[in-house]
């Protein structure tokens, strides 16, 4: 059986695309049923409708308080019965009436080896640090900044001179391609949480 995947977008979406791309085969187990946002006029969006895949927008302004779009937003993606939602560069944090209804089955993507460098700024506090490994990190969403439990991590060597954009677009290409690998070993084999750990594979 297919997977019904729904992907939350905030800016150029190429993570979406690379989705996008590994569901034209039928052999992956999956497909993106839905694009959402927190804006409008946005790459991500664009990538979706030229897929003829639908999309909605979900914007924090709409609403009178976070509680409010959270559900709203939450409501939005329960219609297209997603087994998956991917948050591929969505950067609003979802509370409790979303992770309520989606939790341990919602995952987001990092540009740090968590629990390391966790927040906005991972690849610069990273180099800052001096490390001489980054990588890249898909978790699954709870109600903390980049904490829940790991699925999977892929690690990318730091040059002497590299800086914040020269090492960060080298981590989008390792997240892209450990994203794809990780939800369609999900969607094919299943997954299981306990505690922090989690297995993928019945």
């Amino acid at each position: 059986m297919t997977s019904r995947l729904v992907v939350l977008v905030s800016g150029e979406g190429t993570n979406l695309q690379a989705l996008i791309d590994a569901c034209t085969d039928e052999a992956y187990g999956a497909r993106v049923v839905a694009v959402g946002a927190d804006r409008t006029g946005i790459n991500g969006l664009n990538r979706a409708e030229r897929a003829g895949v639908p999309v909605f927008v979900t914007r924090l302004s709409d609403y009178p308080a976070r509680e409010d779009w959270d559900a709203a937003l939450a409501r939005e993606c329960a219609r297209y019965q997603p087994d998956l939602i991917i948050l591929a560069g969505f950067m609003k944090l979802v509370g409790k009436a979303f992770l309520d209804a989606f939790g341990g089955r919602c995952l987001n993507t990092h540009p740090a080896l968590l629990p390391s460098f966790p927040g906005t700024h991972g690849v610069r506090d990273a180099l800052a640090h001096g490390v001489k490994i980054a990588g890249c990190t898909v978790f699954l969403v709870d109600d903390g900044v980049d904490e829940g439990p790991i699925v999977a991590q892929a690690s990318v060597p730091v040059a002497d001179d590299d800086d914040e954009a020269a090492l960060h677009e080298r981590i989008k290409v390792a997240e892209r391609a450990l994203l794809v690998d990780t939800v369609g070993r999900m969607v094919r084999d299943g997954w299981s949480v306990r505690g922090r750990k989690v297995r993928i594979g019945r």
